[in-house]
């Protein structure tokens, strides 16, 4: 049979990003598809207040979820360049070493966020007319975070190899499933709030299982025997090294968007249902810019095992010119058309959230190109094997966030709460072009192949 793995060390840079990104690209819209699905079939059939709740969850689901993001991606950074330097033996003992932090990792982390998860929503304010209905949803998810850390490892494994195919197919399948377990526990079982959750969880957990049939039956590469298993102190050393910046970034940004969500509470449970109904439609359209970060992470990671640092600049290159035109394009229409989804989210008078709605799209779209920066950056600078210089641009992004939060909350204002993440997106980007720069022209000569 023919492999799908993709040696990304080779061949033209351009194509083999669009390649690899656009399945990427389509797999994430899908993900996002567990959570629009959650938001629409709610928002439609269960009524706005518990549109609000599942949408007040949203910033503490992205700092859970974004640290098992940030930690499988970051642990299996060192799988790729071992799969770039040839060395089969030691990437299958990074998979291995992966496995093992994951697991522990889920264990902390379920613990953990079901033992403060009220205190946390009382903190942030949560509107008690919908405070019920956000717990009942939140501990559901965070009881399921092994499923969620089952399939980001397992795909975060299948991308380092340059596959990024298979996980696109289980995703679409895994989102499908979650449409339907929507419908059948909402409608039918009249769940509310908590159906949604378990549709999510379930949906995530069958995508993880059959990422882990594939490659038992059909990626003997990653066949791993008894002595892969046992921790590799030196290898362990750099997986973390990477995984644990990588994760706190995503929670360092995470807590700038909860102090997002803390202003925003207090302007009460009708913008909370705008704001949501806003970010899942802009969450749908940047998907683009997540994909080529990934893809960036993966492409300069077995660059640099291979050692190929002028391959990395044209593929840095190639990236930029092609996150742009699509930042361009993207803000053009969200800030035009993108209001009209509104109707996906919300069964009753559109109206009355819709001129909130396009406030928070204006807002936005007109940033695009720095948050297209942030993420093509970043993820290659981490795919360079960098951990703590990136996570410097996720505490320039909570201080551009959090100020213009603290900002909103003390006028406040809705459109201080919409401008908190485009000022952040500005932060970040700005460091992250200069570390850029910076690694480009002192770091890379250490590196076998480099070139002027």
């Amino acid at each position: 049979m023919k492999t799908m793995q993709k040696d990304m060390t080779a061949g033209n840079p351009t194509k083999i990003i669009l390649d690899f990104t656009f399945p990427i690209f389509i797999g994430n819209v899908f993900q996002q598809f567990y959570n629009m699905a959650d938001t629409v079939i709610v928002g439609k059939f269960v009524g706005t207040k518990a549109l609000a709740a599942v949408g007040s969850t949203g910033t503490i689901m992205f700092l859970i979820l974004g640290f098992v993001l940030g930690m499988t991606a970051g642990f299996t950074v060192l799988t790729a360049q071992k799969f770039g330097a040839g060395d089969m033996k030691a990437m299958r003992q990074t998979v291995g070493g992966a496995a093992v932090l994951s697991i522990l990792v889920t264990i902390v982390l379920t613990a953990g966020s079901m033992l403060f998860m009220k205190p946390l929503l009382r903190f942030m304010h949560t509107p008690s007319d919908i405070f019920d209905d956000a717990y009942s949803y939140i501990m559901i998810i965070c009881a399921g975070i092994a499923a969620q850390m089952l399939y980001n490892l397992l795909a975060s494994v299948l991308r380092a190899l340059g596959n990024s195919k298979v996980p696109l197919y289980f995703l679409i399948l895994s989102a499908l499933l979650n449409i339907v377990l929507d419908l059948v526990l909402i409608i039918v079982f009249h769940l509310g709030a908590p159906g949604a959750a378990y549709a999510t969880v379930i949906s995530q957990g069958v995508s993880g299982v059959l990422c882990l049939v594939y490659i038992v039956k059909k990626i003997p590469v990653l066949h791993l025997e008894r002595d892969d298993w046992k921790p590799k102190a030196h290898l362990l050393k750099i997986q973390l090294g990477i995984g644990i910046p990588m994760a706190l970034q995503y929670s360092i940004t995470a807590i700038g968007t909860m102090m997002v969500q803390t202003s925003l509470n207090l302007l009460g449970s009708g913008l909370v249902a705008a704001f949501t109904a806003a970010s899942k439609i802009e969450q749908v359209v940047t998907q683009a810019y997540v994909a080529l970060g990934t893809t960036m992470a993966t492409y300069c990671a077995q660059n640099i095992g291979a050692g190929k640092v002028q391959r990395i600049r044209s593929g840095f290159r190639s990236a930029t010119i092609m996150s742009f035109v699509y930042a361009v394009i993207s803000g053009i229409l969200i800030m035009t058309v993108g209001k009209y989804m509104t109707y996906l989210f919300v069964s009753g008078d559109v109206a009355e959230i819709m001129a909130s709605v396009d406030i928070y799209l204006k807002c936005v779209g007109i940033f695009f190109i720095p948050l297209a920066v942030v993420n093509l950056y970043r993820n290659g600078i981490q795919g360079m094997g960098y951990g703590i210089l990136p996570m410097m641009a996720g505490v320039a992004e909570l201080v551009g966030r959090g100020i213009v939060a603290v900002i909103a909350a003390g006028k406040r204002s809705y459109v201080g709460v919409c401008l908190a993440s485009p000022i952040a997106w500005i932060f970040a980007a700005a460091l992250l072009i200069v570390m850029y720069f910076y690694i480009m022209k002192h770091d890379m000569k250490k590196f076998e192949g480099y070139e002027e």
